[in-house]
C-alpha cells in the first residue's frame, strides 16, 4: 500500500493519474498547502523540499523498509519502474521518455507554473513577467505540438512522459494560451482527458489554492526564505 501526500496542483495531479491508471491502492493524505501543512515535522520528513506530492511505498520491491520519495517526476519513475509498466523496457524507447519526462520537469512545469504566479496570484501585475512567462509557455506549446505531429503519445504508447505534461496543459485558459492555435497539443489533450483514469482522478479530488488568495495564502505560499 502506498501512503500519497497530496493538493491538487498540476504536481500532484500527475501521481494521482498514474495510481488511477494502474490501480495501485493507495491511501491519500491531503497536505493543504495555503494552510501550511507542508510545514509539519512529519511532513517535512517525507518531503525536505516542503513541496507537494511525495509518497511512502510500504511495500517496496524487493522488500525491506518502506521508500519515501518527493518530486514527482521521481515518483513517476519510481512507481513505473516498479510494476514495469507506462515506460518502455527497450534503451531507446526509456530514453526517449525519460527526456520528455525531464523535459516537463524543467521546462514546461516551471515556465507554466511562473506564468500562473505572475498572470493570476501575483498581487502586483507586472506586465514585463506576465508578458515571458505566457511567451515562454506559448513556445513550449509549440514545442510539444510538433512532437505530436506524427504520433498519438508524446513517446509510442501512453506512458509517464504523457501523465507528466498532461496536467500542465489543464490550466491552458488561465495561462493565457489559445489551445486551437495548436491542433496536435489538442488532439492529444483531448485524448488524455477522456481516459476513465484521468477523470477520475480529477474528481472529487482536493482543489488547488483558491482564487481570489488571502494576503495570509499568499504569505505562506509565496513568501517562503531559508
Amino acid at each position: 500500500m502506498l501512503d500519497l501526500y497530496y493538493w491538487g496542483t498540476p504536481n500532484g495531479r500527475k501521481i494521482t493519474i498514474f495510481l488511477e491508471e494502474t490501480g495501485l491502492p493507495y491511501n491519500l493524505h491531503e497536505i493543504n498547502i495555503g494552510k501550511g501543512d507542508q510545514f509539519k515535522p512529519e511532513f517535512l520528513a517525507i518531503s525536505p523540499n516542503n513541496r507537494i506530492p511525495a509518497i511512502v511505498d510500504n511495500a517496496p520491491k524487493g522488500g525491506g523498509a518502506p521508500i519515501s520519495l518527493f518530486e514527482s517526476g521521481a515518483i513517476l519513475l519510481y512507481l513505473a519502474e516498479k510494476i514495469g509498466r507506462f515506460i518502455p523496457a527497450d534503451i531507446r524507447g526509456r530514453a526517449e521518455v525519460l527526456q520528455w519526462l525531464f523535459w516537463q520537469m524543467a521546462n514546461l512545469g516551471p515556465m507554466a507554473g511562473q506564468n500562473g504566479h505572475f498572470n493570476a496570484y501575483a498581487p502586483e501585475k507586472i506586465p514585463y513577467a506576465m508578458d515571458r512567462y505566457t511567451r515562454e509557455t506559448g513556445r513550449l506549446y509549440g514545442v510539444l505540438n510538433k512532437r505530436l505531429a506524427d504520433r498519438e503519445f508524446i513517446v509510442g504508447d501512453y506512458s509517464i512522459a504523457d501523465m507528466a505534461s498532461y496536467p500542465w496543459i489543464v490550466p491552458h485558459k488561465s495561462h493565457k494560451q489559445d489551445i486551437e492555435a495548436f491542433p496536435h497539443l489538442k488532439r492529444w489533450f483531448d485524448d488524455i482527458a477522456e481516459r476513465p483514469a484521468v477523470i477520475k482522478a480529477y474528481t472529487g479530488a482536493a482543489p488547488s489554492y483558491q482564487k481570489p488568495m488571502s494576503d495570509a495564502e499568499r504569505k505562506i505560499l509565496f513568501g517562503q526564505t531559508a
